[in-house]
């Protein structure tokens, strides 16, 4: 894989993610009722980024929650070794039953990841809302799903793969194009 391009470095996915804070503040009237669920693994560092924005801006600490979705995946019979899938453990310490859910990833890509989340959620209880915050969204969906919030809107190729790095996880922050 070679790199092609870098899209956005630490500033600019800080800057991303104040906004899609308050833009979720302003759709949902302040953050009384939210819950932020980050999909591991990468949407678990930028749902905990986000409850600390949202604390800065409205002194309100939403609760967060940690989704692992290999169970649901649509794919898991072509994984290397399905008969053991690698489970992530889901960790979500609040009932999410008639609350807003904020789902939270890295990549929106096929629609699938989102879908299997969905459905883990639902297991879990029955919110009033389900909506979807990702960092970058490269099209090419399989399924009819869209993120109410988006840090950055990168059109890509089949040729092309998006690499998200984060400093919890990779000790760098940026999101990057890489060809195939």
């Amino acid at each position: 894989m070679k790199k092609k391009t870098e899209v956005l470095d630490n500033k600019a996915m800080n800057r991303a993610l104040t906004r899609i804070a308050h833009e979720i503040l302003e759709k949902n009237k302040g953050g009384a009722e939210l819950v932020i669920v980050g999909i591991k693994t990468r949407g678990v560092p930028l749902a905990k980024r986000l409850q600390e924005k949202i604390k800065m801006i409205e002194d309100l600490e939403v609760p967060i929650g940690e989704l692992d979705i290999t169970l649901y995946r649509d794919d898991l019979e072509k994984a290397v070794d399905a008969s053991e899938p690698e489970l992530k453990d889901t960790n979500i310490e609040v009932d999410v039953t008639n609350k807003k859910v904020i789902l939270i990833d890295d990549v929106l890509y096929t629609g699938r990841t989102v879908r299997a989340a969905m459905d883990a959620v639902m297991d879990i209880g029955r919110p009033s809302q389900i909506q979807l915050g990702v960092l970058v969204d490269r099209g090419h969906r399989e399924l009819p799903i869209r993120a109410d919030y988006v840090g950055k809107n990168i059109p890509t190729s089949d040729r092309e793969i998006i690499v998200v790095q984060l400093d919890e996880i990779d000790e760098i922050d940026q999101v990057s194009i890489y060809e195939k």
